[in-house]
């Protein structure tokens, strides 16, 4: 997979990009992620990605041109063309089930990083294939959002976790639902033990354990996400009484 990102912060984007999960992917050759200075595409002397919006009111608007000329670029053609995402609170909110889309579907996407006011809309009109939202909340810059759709594409990418099975079973997983409860040594802390049945070695009975407290999990928390799994075969734990 290849993934550039346009963003007028690349010092920030560089310095997640570079740690942990998304570092080793890179070095592994596991996926080729690539930042851009929206400024490098701007054509006058000072580099100017942004002016005052026409009919008035407050911020600043990014400019047209160096984005589409960024986007057009590094877009490429043919079968290795990116699907081109703007990143906005505007967007779809971003799920697990979309995450998993866009790695199926795409061998190469191009995020647009926004910042003011956001970017002017004859961009979003002729450039942009899809908007997605991390949240309804906003955000100084997109550049945090961006990276936070890289992040949970790229732990999908088959061997970049080590064990693919850590992806499959996380929260939202394979299933959609919330993890359930996780224990390490010591089995005893402060008075508080680790169930007895994640002790006896018993690998069936532990996954239905597992499965009812992630049920029972998902109930009490993120309810809306249960939808219609008792039609679809699960049996979801008894309520319990208070």
């Amino acid at each position: 997979m290849k993934i550039d990102l346009l963003t007028l912060f690349p010092a920030m984007a560089n310095g997640v990009l570079a740690e942990s999960i998304l570092g080793r992917a890179q070095r592994a050759g596991l996926v080729e992620i690539r930042v851009h200075q929206i400024r490098d595409y701007a054509k006058d002397k000072h580099h100017t990605v942004d002016d005052r919006p026409f009919g008035g009111g407050p911020g600043m608007v990014m400019k047209a041109e160096p984005l589409v000329d960024a986007i057009e670029h590094l877009r490429g053609e043919g079968e290795d063309r990116a699907h081109v995402i703007y990143v906005t609170p505007e967007g779809a909110r971003l799920d697990q089930a979309k995450v998993v889309q866009l790695g199926r579907e795409h061998r190469h996407l191009l995020l647009i990083s926004g910042h003011y006011e956001g970017i002017d809309e004859r961009v979003r009109e002729g450039w942009i294939d899809e908007e997605i939202s991390v949240g309804d909340y906003v955000l100084s810059n997109g550049t945090l959002p961006a990276l936070t759709l890289i992040d949970a594409m790229v732990r999908l990418i088959p061997g970049v976790l080590g064990n693919d099975d850590s992806a499959s079973g996380d929260s939202f997983g394979e299933e959609g639902l919330l993890e359930g409860p996780q224990y390490t040594r010591p089995e005893e802390f402060r008075g508080r033990k680790v169930p007895e049945i994640l002790l006896s070695g018993h690998h069936a009975e532990i996954g239905k354990w597992q499965k009812s407290q992630a049920l029972a999990r998902t109930r009490e928390r993120r309810g809306d996400l249960l939808g219609d799994k008792k039609q679809a075969g699960f049996t979801l734990p008894k309520e319990k009484k208070i």
